[in-house]
């Protein structure tokens, strides 16, 4: 096995929008920061928008479903035991390269719910620690959107108008005032007018497929360049295996994989988890040792444990209208949290969000949309089927506030490897009883918008199984190192100079998309270590 001869001072595990959010703010700090990436840089010229059939490599090598794309960069998942399918993507930008790019916050609400509401656990930090990250990413990705959202404490200015509502938007929004419920435009992490250097959205559609104008702000676009040009390291097509442990039971590196497929030991004085709440368990069960048999870090037994993926249902309404549903970022129209608090009144604790979607193309149309219409027959009614539905539909996502249970989690699989024969992960998730009143109630919600809005015809799919991109929960953030993975600053409890920045940290779920709070967790993460957390042993 080689060794690389330079002992860095920090190690990042991957170059997602946490891991490129944690290594920028130590490459501001002049740190020594190497980043390992188990895929390549995309290539913007090579996404699937800039061909005619971007539609069809949706269903295969552009799937956001490792299972179904199966690229040399994927690893395997099990989820023959599992309500939700796991979606994610390997590369520099990680996910947010298949990301819809709505960017809203956590709630204050969301880090006290054990306090509130009796269920899951109060995170270590608030939405007022939380604050200034918010702000600074904010800054880093680029917001349009609008300020005064009652839903939220005020926030400091957008960085951009929001994207425009266009036909679909406006039919929603008319009919949120006539049921009097709570509506705003998303916060969207898309470029609405220049940018930072990016232009602005054209408003294409196919956003989830990479965008090649850099108008959404995926990782590889915002603070890689920064943290390269600050002197930050970033080796492509490196596998990790496992994180290796000194004699003082401290993290000591990792060994990896490199892109011609030879073993290598990498030396670090910290290492830096940053591969989503699937990847992150699975190494830091794979690095078992004498000293730590159950898998590093798992002292509280907690680890790979209390797996959150956020139910969701969607709601449709066939309209007589054109709505131009497949103009414009898919996920970024508007939304309400009318019902996103805790009333018991309804059945069940905490709530859901509500979510205005735009559609897929032509496509889409004739295979049944976004899992909710029939697919297009063959033969003398297919252009009758189709033509009902494309360009004339609208859907609401019913986003449900994912309460962590402990059977829920994510675990070696004893035989599924993948292609360098490292464990592949098993993921065992099973949609609990209260998300499910909560996506039954959004269910009879949404169905009456439609009817408020004027659709002739409203369909309900109950839960997606293709929906599992937030994925929370499995190294928990909490101040006792009995019922916690990691601290309030992302530290290991049993392995002070190992670190977790991605979404395994969340405590609770929240019913909103996470990826703003999991950089804000990031950069905060950041400050402390640069504050001395870093450095204590």
């Amino acid at each position: 096995m080689a060794k690389d001869s330079k002992t860095a001072d920090v190690l990042v595990v991957g170059a997602g929008p946490s891991g490129a959010a944690f290594t920028w703010s130590l490459s501001e700090a002049g740190v020594d920061v190497l980043c390992l990436e188990q895929g390549d840089w995309p290539d913007a010229g090579a996404y699937p928008p800039m061909f005619d059939d971007h539609e069809v490599r949706r269903q295969g090598d552009f799937n956001p479903d490792p299972n179904v794309r199966g690229l040399s960069q994927d690893y395997p998942i099990n989820n023959a035991e599992s309500s939700i399918n796991p979606l994610m993507h390997n590369a520099v930008g990680g996910s947010s390269i298949h990301w819809g790019a709505h960017f809203p916050r956590l709630h204050p609400s969301d880090f006290k719910v054990k306090t509130l509401d009796g269920v899951g656990a109060d995170w270590p930090v608030s939405y007022v620690d939380l604050e200034p990250f918010f702000d600074l990413n904010d800054k880093m990705m680029g917001v349009a959107g609008l300020v005064g959202d009652t839903a939220y404490p005020p926030k400091s200015p957008r960085q951009m108008p929001p994207i425009p509502l266009g036909v679909l938007g406006e039919t929603m929004a008319a009919a949120f005032d006539r049921l009097g419920w709570h509506w705003w435009p998303s916060d969207s992490a898309i470029n609405t007018i220049d940018y930072d250097g990016r232009k602005a959205c054209n408003f294409a559609g196919p956003c989830e497929l990479g965008c090649a104008r850099g108008a959404k702000a995926t990782a590889d676009v915002t603070y890689w360049p920064r943290a390269l040009a600050n002197g930050a390291r970033l080796a492509t097509g490196a596998r990790v295996r496992e994180i290796t442990i000194g004699h003082d039971g401290l993290a000591s590196g990792v060994v990896y994989l490199d892109a011609d497929g030879a073993v290598r030991e990498q030396k670090a004085r910290a290492v830096v988890m940053a591969c989503n709440a699937i990847g992150t368990p699975r190494l830091l069960l794979n690095s078992r040792s004498l000293m730590f048999p159950d898998g590093l870090a798992n002292g509280s037994g907690l680890l790979g444990r209390n797996l959150m993926m956020h139910p969701v249902a969607i709601v449709t309404g066939v309209f007589d209208k054109e709505v131009d549903g497949y103009k414009g970022p898919l996920a970024c129209s508007l939304f309400s949290h009318q019902f996103y608090e805790t009333d018991l009144t309804r059945g069940f604790v905490r709530g859901y969000g509500l979510q205005v979607v735009r559609t897929f193309g032509p496509v889409s149309a004739a295979l049944g949309g976004i899992g909710v219409h029939a697919r297009a027959p063959w033969g003398a009614r297919h252009r009758a089927a189709f033509s009902e539905v494309f360009n004339h539909v609208i859907s609401v996502a019913i986003i449900a506030d994912d309460l962590p249970e402990t059977a829920n989690r994510v675990e070696l699989d004893p035989e599924l490897t993948d292609g360098d024969g490292i464990p592949a992960p098993r993921v065992v998730y099973k949609t609990s009883g209260n998300s499910r009143k909560m996506l039954d109630h959004g269910i009879a919600r949404a169905t009456e918008l439609m009817e408020a809005a004027g659709a002739r015809r409203v369909m309900a799919n109950r839960q997606i199984k293709a929906t599992g991109w937030h994925l929370l929960g499995t190294a928990r953030m909490g101040a006792d190192p009995g019922s916690s993975v990691v601290d309030a600053e992302g530290r290991c409890h049993d392995v002070p100079n190992l670190y977790v920045v991605d979404g395994s940290i969340f405590a609770t779920g929240s019913a909103v998309n996470p990826t703003s709070t999991i950089q804000a967790l990031a950069l905060h993460i950041a400050d402390a270590f640069k504050r001395g957390a870093g450095n204590r042993k």
